[in-house]
């Protein structure tokens, strides 16, 4: 069984940086691919980043520029480095497993491609 576990979220003040991490364990070799998403109140989930198996990136829009998204296999840990925090980056953040072909045409911040889910860690900027 797969299990994600997130840590690292917080309070803190616009512009400030944080990192998230995602410990996995389990069988993952049926959902290989990795990413971040976010809810806040009253919004839909998005997606923020995800990685694949080649280490290849993608992020929205809203926080290109801003986070990164990682890896490290020899921990099983995935991480969100975010900086110049805002308010609107105030949500719930849950880290994902799946698998998806960008080659293919598959979106990879869309949930439909994503099997295991975290339970999230809670992020909230203050102006």
């Amino acid at each position: 069984q797969v299990q994600l576990v997130e840590s690292g979220g917080g309070s803190v003040q616009g512009g400030s940086s944080l990192r998230l991490s995602c410990v996995v364990s389990g069988a993952t070799y049926n959902s290989p691919c990795m990413a971040w998403f976010r809810q806040a109140p009253g919004k839909e989930r998005e997606g923020v980043a995800a990685i694949d198996t080649d280490g290849t990136t993608d992020y929205a829009d809203s926080v290109k520029g801003r986070f990164t998204v990682s890896k490290d296999s020899a921990k099983n840990t995935l991480y969100l480095q975010m900086s110049t925090l805002n308010v609107e980056d105030t949500a719930m953040y849950y880290c994902a497993a799946g698998l998806y072909y960008s080659d293919e045409g598959d979106d990879p911040l869309s949930s439909r491609y994503y099997d295991h889910w975290g339970q999230g860690t809670q992020v909230t900027v203050s102006s």
